[in-house]
């Protein structure tokens, strides 16, 4: 079958399960765009391509499917690079396919040449794989090499140049072929490793699960649970894996909170799974793993060998899919028959109590809004399976804290701290999730306003994404830390850009819903008119500045992540 570059690629990305193309279709890509259509693939075009790099994120974070994002030669690809910085924080196995004028550009001396750079060099760092397409017959291997190391190990993003000179070159190739024939598709753990953690899980009086978002992003969200079930012990939450499994609400405890801390110092065996063991856990070593049970056992169920042992010893190491892992551990487990112990079904109480007592303690002035109260309202009428966003610094952390629902998937960016991820991320994963789940962003302004542009995008592809902003027409989160170093003199940290900035104006501009609420009463309210308008909507909720800068809940939690992780 004669096919074109462009065409192989696509059919090559089938393979892997892509259906869904992001990118502004410049020259270098317009035969690529015609041709994805064609073959019933939705293309999206974002009006910034680091835009289209966290949509492909918020795609892969609800499928568990990389995603594609294609930038054009010269500015299309340098907009594309901190995406690229933070999909490789985010081990997200984004592919970045970039346009480049032809191959004999490398080796001209002549300068001034227009939209041309070298740009494999301003991604290898970032990159767990720079391949450029020298000769078309080369298209097949590029992209399984890119495949095979996006997708082995700890995930991350890879690099495809795609030069004008190999575009129109046709091919004389058969069907694509299967992932499983040229890398790696499934991992169980070593049968040695494995008794020894079952050995491990059976001597334990008090176990826990610490649970990331590698759980969430692999879809593994029912064979934990299981896990968890079985094992009749705490679950605890990362702050990247703020997300509940389905059935576990009642004995799923935040890392930080009260009832996290005492588990994890009770603890004398804990089983990380889906997550980096990195400096928001305090690399499990500092902090709240320096009290209690300090000699406790450590199981690690990871997908790449050279993460074991480097940020603490881990007495049984699981090397692989967790996919395929957990459900080996669970069968053994359950023939334990192991009892909730008397200390759970205390913390599950006291749990209780606490969210309660949270609930209560939040102010209830009714200008400003309280950022705790604003939390609280904008989150307690949700459904139940709504797919939560959330962006930007303090309201991030007080929806965190004061939400009033249990995700069963949260996207945030909590790894790099990349503010304006939200949108996009919200986009991305209403595309992914069609008509049959709401994609909720909760956000500050300063956050939402580094892609607000995107919203034509959610109206233009009739994406019902609702956004409820925290306007504290400031830096929150930024006043915060300057505060704690300087007191209250920052010239620009401080300064407010005015009252008079009215999203849901600029949301009706672009065709969306929008709403403006003072009063907490009708927060709730309007979001339930947004959900029902069907409709893009920004709710534009004013909340108080001095509460959002000085009162954000946990911050020595938040500032005990920088400098020597805790210890």
């Amino acid at each position: 079958m004669t096919q074109f570059v462009h065409d192989r690629m696509l059919e090559l990305m089938e393979a892997e399960g892509l259906k869904t193309l992001f990118g502004i279709p410049d020259p270098s890509f317009a035969a690529m765009f015609i041709a994805a259509e064609a073959r019933g693939w939705r293309v999206i075009a974002p009006h910034h391509e680091q835009a289209g790099a966290f949509m492909a994120d918020g795609m892969w974070r609800v499928t568990g499917i990389p995603g594609v994002v294609v930038g054009n030669q010269g500015p299309g690809v340098a907009n594309l690079v901190a995406g690229a910085i933070c999909a490789a924080k985010e081990n997200t196995p984004t592919l970045f396919i970039a346009g480049q004028r032809q191959r004999v550009f490398e080796q001209h001396v002549r300068k001034g040449r227009f939209q041309y750079t070298r740009q494999p060099r301003y991604f290898e760092e970032a990159m767990k794989y720079v391949g450029v397409i020298e000769f078309a017959e080369q298209v097949d291997e590029v992209f399984h090499e890119a495949f095979r190391r996006a997708l082995s190990g700890t995930p991350g993003p890879v690099y495809i140049e795609y030069p004008m000179s190999v575009m129109q070159t046709p091919l004389e190739l058969g069907a694509a072929p299967r992932p499983d024939s040229y890398r790696l598709i499934r991992q169980a753990a070593d049968p040695n490793r494995l008794a020894e953690a079952v050995a491990l899980i059976r001597a334990a009086t008090s176990p826990i699960l610490l649970v990331g978002q590698g759980v969430f992003v692999s879809r593994a969200h029912d064979a934990v649970a299981e896990l968890a079930r079985v094992l009749e012990c705490p679950v605890i939450q990362t702050p990247g894996g703020a997300t509940v499994l389905p059935g576990l609400e009642h004995r799923t405890f935040p890392y930080a909170s009260p009832m996290g801390g005492e588990s994890v110092a009770r603890a004398d065996l804990v089983i990380a799974v889906g997550t980096e063991i990195g400096e928001p856990v305090h690399f499990g070593v500092g902090r709240h793993w320096a009290k209690g049970d300090t000699a406790r056992k450590w199981i690690y169920i990871e997908r790449d060998p050279l993460a074991i042992g480097v940020n603490r010893p881990i007495d049984a190491p699981l090397v692989g899919d967790l996919r395929d892992v957990v459900p080996q551990l669970v069968a053994p487990v359950r023939a334990l028959n192991r009892k909730p112990s008397p200390a759970l079904l205390a913390a599950e109480a006291a749990f209780r109590d606490f969210k309660a007592l949270l609930l209560a303690s939040a102010p209830t002035t009714v200008s400003p809004i309280h950022p705790a109260r604003f939390a609280i309202e904008a989150t307690k009428g949700l459904p139940e399976d709504a797919v939560i966003v959330r962006d930007g610094g303090s309201v991030s952390i007080f929806t965190g804290a004061y939400g009033q629902i249990a995700p069963r998937d949260l996207l945030w960016c909590q790894n790099f701290g990349h503010l304006g991820t939200g949108l996009p991320h919200a986009i991305g994963a209403q595309i992914a999730v069609g008509d049959q789940r709401r994609v909720v962003l909760i956000t500050g302004d300063s956050s939402f306003l580094f892609h607000i542009s995107e919203l034509e995008t959610a109206v233009r592809k009739q994406l019902p994404v609702v956004c409820i902003v925290g306007c504290d027409y400031s830096w929150g989160l930024e006043v915060a830390v300057y505060r704690a170093a300087f007191g209250p003199q920052s010239p620009e940290t401080e300064a407010h850009w005015g009252d008079q900035v009215r999203l849901d104006k600029v949301a009706e501009g672009f065709g969306a819903y929008g709403e403006f609420v003072e009063r907490a009463k009708d927060i709730g309210p309007a979001v339930e008119r947004a959900l029902k308008s069907g409709r893009p909507a920004v709710v534009q909720v004013p909340i108080d500045a001095l509460a959002n800068a000085a009162e954000v809940p946990g911050f020595d939690e938040f500032a005990s992540w920088y400098g020597d992780g805790g210890y």
